[in-house]
C-alpha cells in the first residue's frame, strides 16, 4: 500500500462561509469517488458541486482542476485522521484511544481506494500526495503509544511503524465495507499484543 503523507505548507484562512463551501465540497467528493469505485460513473464535477450544494463557480474558486479536488479530498482525510489520535487521546484510555484510531486508519484506506485511480495519476504528472504521509502516521500512532505507555496499558518495547504495517496488513487483507467486521477482530488481536503481561 503506498504510504501518503499530506503537505506541510498552510494555506491562508478562509472566512467561515467559505471554509464552509469547502468541507461541503470535500464531503460530496468523497461521496462521489465513493460510488465511483464501485463501479459508477466517473464522477462530474458539477455533480459534486450541486450534490454541496454550491455552484460550479464556488468548486472551481476552491479546486481549479479534478487533480486539485482530488488531491485536497485525499489530504483532508489524511489531515483528519492524524489530528483524530490527539483527540480520541483526551476521550479514552490510551489503549482504546489506539484502537478507535485504528478503525479510522481503515476508513482512510477505503477512501484512499477510492481515489486510487486518480492518485496514480496525479504521481504520474509528477505530483507527490504521499511525500510525508508515513511519516506523520507513525507520528500519530506513536504519540498514542506514548500515551499508552505512561497510563500503563501498552507496551514500551514495540515500535510505531510496526503497529502501523500491522495496521495496514489488516487493511489489506479486509479492509473493504464487508470486511470491516473481520478487519474488527484482527485489530482486537493487535492490540491485545501490544498490552503489558
Amino acid at each position: 500500500m503506498p504510504t501518503d503523507t499530506g503537505d506541510t505548507g498552510t494555506r491562508p484562512a478562509l472566512r467561515a462561509d467559505a471554509a464552509r463551501n469547502r468541507e461541503l465540497l470535500l464531503a460530496a467528493a468523497v461521496r462521489a469517488f465513493t460510488v465511483a469505485s464501485a463501479g459508477g460513473a466517473p464522477p462530474a464535477l458539477d455533480r459534486i458541486a450541486k450534490d454541496a450544494g454550491v455552484g460550479i463557480g464556488t468548486l472551481y474558486r476552491h479546486f481549479p482542476n479534478r487533480e486539485a479536488l482530488v488531491e485536497a479530498v485525499y489530504r483532508n482525510e489524511l489531515d483528519r485522521l492524524c489530528a483524530a489520535a490527539a483527540e480520541l487521546r483526551t476521550e479514552l484510555p490510551a489503549d482504546q484511544a489506539l484502537r478507535a484510531w485504528m478503525d479510522r486508519f481503515v476508513d482512510y484506506v477505503i477512501t484512499k481506494r477510492h481515489l486510487a485511480d486518480s492518485l496514480h495519476a496525479l504521481v504520474a504528472d509528477g505530483r507527490n500526495p504521499f511525500a510525508r504521509s508515513r511519516e506523520r502516521m507513525v507520528d500519530a500512532v506513536r504519540s498514542l503509544q506514548e500515551a499508552g505507555v505512561a497510563d500503563g496499558t501498552l507496551r514500551a518495547d514495540v515500535d510505531a511503524a510496526d503497529v502501523l504495517v500491522g495496521t495496514s496488513g489488516v487493511c489489506m487483507a479486509v479492509a473493504d465495507p464487508e470486511g470491516r467486521t473481520q478487519a474488527g477482530r484482527l485489530l482486537d488481536l493487535l492490540v491485545d499484543g501490544l498490552r503489558p503481561r
